[in-house]
């Protein structure tokens, strides 16, 4: 039995709220039961120096956890730059840019900010799923203000974290069964079927060729409920 009582194969309870924060071009607030994250789109007329005079846009993201949005009070990132902080960001960029068409985007760039609110274990797979639902309705705010013509996104795509708790293959991870996990996986996927990225590591014990399929097998079941449940929220 899971801590919370969930089978093995059953995802957190979750929401999805479009249009949390008033200025923002887009944004979702995702609940994946107690982990809460905000994620904000911001659309800026510029591109960074690499990107310059090539015609296309850029998709970037940072990713920060708020001060006792965990268990433990964790420190402002002020002048020194948090070296898990910046690995997820970058996760959470190179998902995002795998189904954006950047040319399509003109020379503008969107910034994703996710947010952790609260932290109960999956944040920065909870912020790749809510970063789907505020980048498309910022795509949906430069179609509106003829920046381009038509959304920019190839398909959706939602991330869901998989392990091995006593045993036994589980999906969406609690703080709980993360931090007693023998194996510990992310997995980020297209509604295609396809995958763009899985970060994945034995704890204890090496895991063989079959409980990986099943691990992989159990990640598309939950990220096709999450695409299902974006779908939903984004009207399309």
């Amino acid at each position: 039995m899971r801590p919370d009582g969930r089978q093995p194969d059953q995802l957190r309870p979750f929401t999805l709220e479009r249009g949390f924060s008033k200025f923002a071009e887009g944004s979702c607030l995702i609940k994946m039961g107690e982990t809460h994250m905000l994620v904000t789109a911001t659309v800026e007329e510029r591109v960074p120096p690499f990107m310059k005079n090539q015609g296309k846009g850029w998709v970037t993201a940072e990713y920060s956890m708020l001060p006792r949005s965990g268990r433990q009070r964790n420190q402002r990132e002020i002048m020194k730059p948090n070296g898990r902080n910046m690995e997820i960001q970058r996760l959470i960029g190179r998902a995002l840019r795998s189904v954006v068409e950047m040319e399509k985007m003109g020379e503008r760039t969107i910034t994703v900010d996710c947010d952790a609110l609260q932290a109960d274990g999956g944040t920065r797979t909870a912020a790749i799923t809510g970063a789907y639902v505020a980048v498309y309705d910022a795509m949906r705010y430069m179609v509106d203000q003829r920046m381009m013509r038509s959304i920019a996104l190839r398909e959706p795509l939602a991330a869901v974290s998989v392990g091995i708790y006593r045993n036994q293959e589980i999906l969406d991870l609690n703080y709980d069964e993360d931090s007693n996990a023998e194996t510990d996986m992310n997995v980020v996927m297209t509604e295609s079927g396809k995958f763009i990225e899985i970060q994945g590591t034995a704890e204890k014990d090496p895991f063989s060729a079959t409980t990986l399929g099943k691990m992989l097998s159990l990640a598309q079941k939950g990220i096709n409920e999450l695409i299902v449940a974006q779908k939903s929220a984004l009207g399309i």
